[in-house]
């Protein structure tokens, strides 16, 4: 059973009750601990190639995956031989394994590692260096690995960590900076910065500028802004919406403000399988509004092949505001 992500995790203060965050703050202590023993008795290998990490500083969902498309596209007009490497979260398959959109589903490979296979070579592999080892061997020159942060068995020659730089209200990125499961923070934010070359924000397309007070909590550690924005109009007509990713609601907000008639939207957990019970249910808020059903690229890749095309998938992309910056960025690194 997959859960939905918690809101309150991106409060600054006033939830969720004290008692439970008093319940929670040991736990959180634990798996701080556990996961700093991990990376420091760790001996990173060698992928035989160039690996650039794109990792989270939190739990669930940031916007790396159109980051990893971005940079993949990026690589692959200078010249460089780019794959992805992905752990295939949600899928079946171990791996090492080829993602082949012609005999592959998400249940088997993950929704991500699908989508971008649209485009690129990816590979699946819960085994980071035995994966990113074979896409070397079929002629990668660059493995741009989703994911991995906290990772500590693969030796990247850039890491880097996408944040969302959405600030609304109360709402904060990183919540009151708590660890998991207190809080969305899978480390702690300074310890997460030491390993990081450069911190990627990604701004929403109606969102003027990143907040300074983010941008102040990154140091020395450079910063490249990206916007998420939309690479097709949204369907006309009114709509139902529905995501299953780590913040759904950003999903509903980006589509009002893309100017879609969402006339209701329905959120559902990260990664989660759509069944006919769900999909039927759906139809028929649709058809109560007399609406058509739009959702995002990374669900629709997960619905069943005979709900597709009742399904308008929205794609978006991320756009490096200062593509120089980049370039210096991967120079420096030898790419």
């Amino acid at each position: 059973m997959k859960l939905s992500t918690p809101r309150w995790w991106y409060l600054r203060e006033g939830a969720p009750s004290p008692v439970t965050r008093l319940l929670l703050t040991p736990l959180s202590w634990i798996w701080a601990a556990q996961t700093a023993k991990r990376i420091a008795r760790a001996t990173p290998r060698s992928a035989d190639c160039a690996v650039i990490c794109v990792g989270n500083f939190t739990v669930g969902g940031v916007g790396k995956t159109p980051v990893v498309r971005e940079l993949l596209l990026t690589l692959t007009k200078r010249g460089r031989r780019a794959h992805g490497l992905s752990r295939g979260y949600g899928g079946k398959l171990n791996g090492p394994v080829q993602v082949d959109r012609a005999r592959h589903t998400a249940v088997e490979v993950g929704d991500e590692p699908l989508m971008l296979a649209q485009d690129f070579p990816i590979w699946v592999s819960r085994d980071r260096v035995a994966g990113a080892r074979k896409a070397a061997a079929s002629g990668a020159e660059v493995v741009v690995m989703d994911d991995g942060h906290q990772n500590p068995d693969l030796r990247k020659t850039l890491s880097l960590v996408v944040v969302d730089g959405e600030t609304r209200e109360d709402e904060w990125p990183f919540g009151d900076g708590k660890v998991f499961p207190a809080g969305p923070m899978r480390e702690p934010l300074k310890v997460s910065l030491a390993r990081t070359d450069a911190v990627i924000v990604l701004l929403p397309d109606d969102l003027p500028a990143a907040d300074p007070d983010l941008l102040a909590l990154f140091g020395d550690t450079p910063v490249l802004i990206a916007r998420l924005e939309p690479a097709a109009p949204p369907p006309t007509g009114r709509q139902v919406g529905f995501a299953g990713i780590g913040k759904p609601w950003k999903v509903e907000r980006a589509l009002k403000a893309a100017g879609c008639h969402l006339v209701d939207f329905a959120p559902y957990p990260d990664h989660g399988n759509y069944d006919e019970a769900t999909l039927q249910f759906l139809a028929e808020r649709a058809a109560t509004y007399s609406a058509g059903l739009v959702t995002t690229e990374k669900d629709w890749v997960r619905l069943p092949q005979a709900w597709r095309d009742r399904v308008t998938p929205w794609p978006v992309r991320a756009r490096f505001e200062d593509e120089a910056a980049l370039g210096r960025l991967l120079e420096k690194a030898g790419l």
